[in-house]
């Protein structure tokens, strides 16, 4: 790892406390509990490739390094997209409901009462739950899926303008659902501190307890605003750190996102220098939520609780900063649509630490969750359980994954191609990639391969008309006059009673 600045608290030296037990889907009969505990933990907007056990010696995760050591890391989790700039909403309601992009209400800004969460689910099968963070979808979905939570947030992001994560917008939790002006406060700490604090004081309560609970903590971070770093966490010089390998400029066409708002914090051509001092916030802001995930973690083992808890972390989506020209995640490149997956289930044996690359949603999980939990799956849930890869360290899960965004941007993988075609006002553009020789998605293959990339195309369609997408590939402007879909438009597509 390259120098980076030191803090009084050295954290990526210091051995992580928290020894979880080792996975699988075959529980150890003897003294296996009917019902685990499970803790969900969720990061906002960290890229896969973000993580030091993943990759990235830039970065220093020793918390989130520990839960990928103890557990099985799921290495081609994708999002299924989103039609809005806010990838997190859908991504969120997706992976609660079990449910694809045209299976979810709104783009994820309403979860109607036909479709189930997993917490609900949980809930109604004896379950304690719990939340707190971030919660982008509707209050009566939060209240129908959580029994109590704390420090909540109702949004996308903390504003700038509000002074950000130092200063986060909260709610106590408020059991009619209304969450007026006697539940919200401003928090005087970080964001994920609050958060973290919420969570262990509710692991120090159901220390004693005998009925199972669900808990889900919904970090806000790495989310911008990056402007301000809290005092812990480890610091990053930016001229120590490596530029991504896709760095670019700016990139290489009109995307139809190009003005988007995550696209405009930092003005086109960008420099080598700019985004080293927009990966060295980044990177700080993973590393502050490491330390708080750590303090989780650590509330788990202290209250004796960690033997008997299944563990989930995962992140909503990616972002872009500076690969292939973007800084943003409203577009189907893996740094943005790909998202870290572990899980860690103590009364399950598989190796430690080991890695399956089986492509998979990230809405997977809700399904395994169930399944684990010896739960019934509520009859909205359309995902598919990954209990069998982890029986199977050679199973397949998905044949191949469908991607879209907007009405702009479609994309499929399938073996180790991944096809993107992109429909901008009648403008059509298509890139090939190889993603076992170019995980970095650096080198398009068309023109070249035109026959493979046809093949794909064609197996897009399918998806897309099996999936119910609004668009047709077969139309020269794929949806009505070739407009950017709006968001009063996306609001009326999919709609759920």
């Amino acid at each position: 790892m390259k120098q980076i600045i030191q803090h009084s608290l050295n954290i990526c030296y210091l051995p992580f406390i928290f020894t979880p037990l080792v996975t699988g889907c075959q529980p150890n009969t003897e003294n296996t509990p009917k019902h685990p505990n499970l803790l969900f933990i969720l990061t906002d907007d960290l890229q896969a490739s973000s993580i030091h056990a993943l990759g990235n010696n830039d970065v220093c995760t020793p918390a989130i390094d520990s839960l990928i050591a103890a557990g099985i890391t799921f290495t081609n989790t994708y999002t299924n997209g989103a039609l809005c700039g806010a990838l997190s909403m859908p991504s969120r309601a997706m992976l609660m409901t079990g449910r694809g992009i045209y299976d979810i209400q709104a783009d994820g800004m309403k979860i109607p009462e036909t479709h189930t969460t997993f917490p609900q689910q949980f809930k109604r099968n004896g379950y304690r739950t719990f939340a707190t963070g971030k919660w982008h979808s509707d209050k009566a979905s939060f209240n129908r899926s959580f029994q109590e939570g704390d420090n909540i947030y109702f949004g996308g992001m903390h504003p700038y303008e509000l002074n950000g994560h130092c200063s986060p917008h909260l709610n106590h939790y408020d059991s009619t659902g209304v969450y007026g002006k006697e539940t919200e406060f401003t928090g005087k700490e970080f964001s994920s501190k609050m958060y973290a604090d919420a969570a262990i004081r509710f692991l120090q309560r159901r220390k004693d307890e005998k009925q199972p609970f669900l808990a889900y903590v919904a970090f806000t971070s790495p989310h911008d605003p990056r402007n301000q770093l809290p005092a812990y966490g480890q610091k990053y010089a930016p001229d120590t750190l490596n530029l991504p390998a896709n760095f670019l400029p700016r990139h290489p066409f009109d995307n139809g996102e190009m003005n988007v708002r995550d696209e405009l914090l930092v003005p086109v051509p960008r420099t080598g220098g700019q985004i080293q001092k927009e990966l060295s916030d980044y990177y700080g802001m993973i590393s502050e939520v490491d330390v708080q995930i750590g303090r989780i973690m650590q509330a788990l083992q202290e209250t004796g609780q960690a033997d008997n808890t299944i563990v989930v972390f995962a992140s909503d989506n990616g972002l872009a900063m500076g690969r292939h020209g973007l800084l943003g995640k409203q577009n189907l490149y893996d740094h943005s649509v790909k998202v870290p997956l572990t899980l860690i289930a103590p009364a399950y044996k598989v190796q430690k630490g080991r890695k399956s690359n089986a492509l998979c949603y990230l809405h997977d999980i809700a399904p395994t969750l169930c399944e684990l939990a010896n739960i019934a799956l509520p009859e909205s849930m359309t995902a598919q359980s990954l209990c069998h890869v982890l029986e199977d360290s050679t199973a397949t899960h998905r044949s191949d994954l469908f991607l879209a965004y907007s009405n702009l941007q479609r994309g499929f993988v399938s073996g180790k191609y991944k096809y993107l075609i992109y429909n901008v006002g009648g403008t059509i553009t298509e890139q090939l990639f190889d993603l076992q020789k170019d995980p970095s998605e650096q080198h398009n293959l068309l023109p070249g391969q035109e026959k493979t990339a046809h093949d794909l195309k064609e197996q897009l369609a399918f998806r897309m008309e099996e999936e119910k997408d609004f668009c047709n590939l077969s139309d020269s402007h794929w949806w009505q006059d070739g407009h950017k879909l709006t968001f009063e438009e996306m609001q009326h597509l999919y709609i759920y009673e």
